[in-house]
């Protein structure tokens, strides 16, 4: 790694390894970065997309610090990429590789994220046996098929929404991103009281302010893939997310969805990131100035990390939903209610509390 390279992504938390893996033979190209392991081994999803690059493979681990270091549980932060559609015919083969390649990396451990799932942890479990969000068969808790973090965020949202000025029941929500988190956000939300009106994905945007049936829209989008095959009364550009109002909104896809050039067209009361670093530094900013809350990714969609390191421990389902419930409703508040009490950002005060878990876990290494 060139000393420009090193000096852009390393500072007194990480990272630790940047792993660049490249396999001729079957074209696999990945990347791995270990962010910090103070707390323990490094856990975070592989992403599968052909232009993830290296610093936003860097920003995902390090916001997996933050977020397992705010979570309370015994691990550090990590991320990787498959530099590949997830719809290639040679998937289950670039996997298994990646797997191979990475299986001396024990500071490590994989699990699902956008492009990959239960089926591609178990082909992972099978190489190495080492994953986490596996299959029920093979004694996991399938995170993305229950919904961990779309009930975590539901549970994030039930604590924010006296911080936001609104009502869960009867508030109007938008989701960008109608996939595994999306899906599930809709579903739990809509289960406290809450209203879809739009969802969005990558064939468009559809809106109905009477209410959008969540169970027809799943079952409707498994079966072709388009959110835009719903009957809904307005069909509208995939960009139209950004200008339909709402109390909340739930950007659950690629990273820097919301951002400084289209931060000015959101109309709502509460950001609910369900995705990775969702929005920007800059918009953050934006929505603060302009009295919207945004909820930071690590504190809002910790729900899937947390089900990952209960089934790492051999726990149940049952537990997994327990400890996203207790440890998700104690982080929101606490961080909400230091950013009220010192004038901070969210995402501010969510960090000063991360910063120092992870710092005092420092302590305890090796100097």
């Amino acid at each position: 790694m060139s000393e420009m390279v090193f000096d852009k992504y390393t500072d007194e938390y990480g990272p630790e390894k940047i792993v660049y893996i490249h396999e001729p033979r079957c074209g696999l190209k990945g990347i791995v970065v270990i962010d910090n392991t103070a707390a323990g081994p490094g856990i975070g999803g592989i992403r599968m997309a052909p232009d993830v690059t290296t610093g936003e493979v860097f920003r995902l681990a390090r916001a997996m610090t933050w977020k397992n270091a705010l979570a309370g549980i015994p691990h550090g932060g990590g991320k990787s990429a498959i530099l590949a559609d997830h719809t290639v015919p040679n998937k289950e083969t670039l996997i298994r590789q990646f797997a191979r390649a990475i299986e001396a990396l024990r500071g490590y451990i994989p699990g699902p994220d956008m492009g990959t799932d239960e089926t591609a942890m178990g082909w992972i479990r099978d190489e190495i046996g080492r994953s986490v969000g596996l299959s029920k068969v093979l004694g996991g808790i399938p995170l993305d098929q229950i919904g961990a973090t779309g009930y975590g965020l539901a549970i994030c949202a039930e604590v924010a929404q006296e911080f936001a000025g609104i009502n869960l029941k009867g508030a109007t929500v938008s989701v960008q991103g109608f996939g595994n988190v999306g899906s599930h956000a809709a579903r739990y939300l809509s289960q406290r009281g809450a209203i879809l009106i739009a969802a969005s994905d990558l064939d468009g945007t559809i809106h109905d302010p009477d209410g959008i049936d969540i169970e027809k829209l799943v079952q409707i989008k498994a079966e072709t893939g388009r959110v835009t095959d719903y009957p809904a009364p307005v069909k509208l550009p995939q960009e139209a997310f950004l200008d339909t109002p709402c109390d909340i909104f739930v950007p659950a896809a690629r990273p820097d969805a919301v951002n400084e050039n289209n931060v000015a067209r959101l109309n709502t009361k509460m950001v609910l990131q369900g995705a990775n670093i969702a929005v920007t530094a800059q918009a953050e900013r934006i929505l603060h100035a302009r009295g919207i809350l945004s909820v930071p990714d690590f504190v809002a969609n910790a729900g899937g990390v947390i089900c990952a390191a209960v089934e790492y421990r051999g726990g149940t389902q049952k537990q997994a939903f327990e400890t996203i419930e207790e440890k998700i409703r104690e982080n929101t508040r606490e961080v909400l209610a230091l950013a009220r009490e010192h004038s901070l950002m969210p995402n501010e005060a969510a960090l000063t509390l991360a910063k120092r878990r992870v710092a005092e876990a420092m302590k305890f290494r090796r100097s």
